[in-house]
């Protein structure tokens, strides 16, 4: 008999009333029968929308909570409001006592990083955690990260997202030596920011668990040229979106275009597989959720306008990161990498 695996659930996050969340918590259960699930909430309203899930019932608990954090409000506010009271703070905090392995949220980012790190603590000689991305490529996929955790980051913190994103492509991807990248506006070594070239230098410089290939511009990212693309919040948050909106926007042009004559409904037809599998890559869902690393815990922020497919996906992430033991395989090439960087 497999392990359990004992997964808090916000209950109270996410856009339309989180309708998604018990429906992917179903489509989660049936991939991984050994799930447990602790739905943190107001309990009246948890009750109200289990009874349709009995299957659900007999391996939920619900764990009552007086307050929720809103989606629009600010993370200092939401840790004042709800400190020790709130559904995302006694989520993050069933993972610090042990009860849970894993904590997923569609709610607030913000108030979600905030109550994550004062709950959890960043990990050692960690000086700022990240954000991590799964972005899909032609090749398959890459890790990105920082995508919104921290605006402007020092070379130190460069390097240490070189060593979260390397160790979780270790564990996702199942890679012996990942391939890291530092973005940059070109990939010469006189181009970028002095705190990106400073890092550059610094990566070079050694034989690590990973094989840094130096600069990386965006328009290389989803071609797959490297396993993980590092960069600071403010830009890996901007190339996100901008990526995002790329795909809606291109997705519109097909069915305008397929729309506009007999003749191009016809050729859409002959091409409907191909056309599937183009939607399937680009569909948002299947690679649902960031990753906050560099704590001690696994935290999975979840997309507040998911669908139960998106939702189920960072859950089944998480569960991944778990059972590939991702916190100690990160402290432990945190520790050992550290011992060897000099940063002076």
């Amino acid at each position: 008999m497999k392990q359990e695996i004992n997964i808090a659930i916000d209950f109270m996050g996410g856009d339309d009333n989180a309708s998604f969340v018990l429906h992917g918590l179903r489509l989660t259960y049936e991939k991984y029968p050994e799930s447990r699930f602790q739905l943190f909430g107001d309990e009246d309203l948890i009750r109200s929308k289990i009874k349709n899930f009995p299957d659900l019932q007999n391996i939920s608990d619900i764990i009552h909570c007086e307050t929720f954090v809103r989606m629009d409000e600010k993370p200092s506010l939401s840790i004042k409001r709800g400190r020790g009271t709130s559904s995302i703070w006694k989520a993050i905090d069933s993972v610090k006592n042990g009860k849970s392995d894993i904590i997923i949220s569609a709610g607030n980012t913000g108030a979600l990083m905030a109550m994550s790190t004062l709950i959890l603590k960043t990990m050692s000689e960690i000086q700022r955690p990240a954000i991590a991305a799964i972005w899909p490529t032609i090749n398959g996929e890459t890790i990105v990260l920082d995508v919104g955790a921290t605006i402007g980051s020092n070379t130190k913190q460069l390097v240490d997202f070189s060593i979260l994103g390397a160790s979780m492509a270790q564990s996702i991807f199942d890679l012996d030596q990942p391939r890291v990248s530092l973005l940059n506006i070109g990939e010469e070594e006189m181009k970028g920011l002095d705190e990106i070239k400073k890092a550059h230098d610094i990566l070079k410089s050694g034989s690590y668990f990973f094989n840094y290939q130096g600069f990386v511009e965006g328009n290389l990212i989803g071609k797959g040229v490297s396993d993980v693309i590092v960069t600071d919040g403010f830009t890996g948050n901007v190339a996100l979106k901008t990526a995002e909106g790329t795909a809606a926007q291109i997705s519109t042009y097909f069915k305008d275009a397929i729309d506009r004559s007999l003749t191009a409904k016809l050729g859409y037809l002959f091409a409907k597989s191909a056309f599937q599998t183009l939607k399937d890559k680009m569909n948002p869902s299947r690679l649902n959720g960031g990753v906050f690393l560099g704590l001690n815990g696994i935290v999975i922020k979840s997309h507040g306008k998911t669908d139960p497919t998106g939702f189920s996906s960072a859950i089944d992430l998480g569960i991944d990161m778990h059972k590939s033991s991702l916190i100690l395989k990160i402290q432990k090439n945190v520790n050992e990498l550290n011992k060897e960087l000099n940063f002076d």
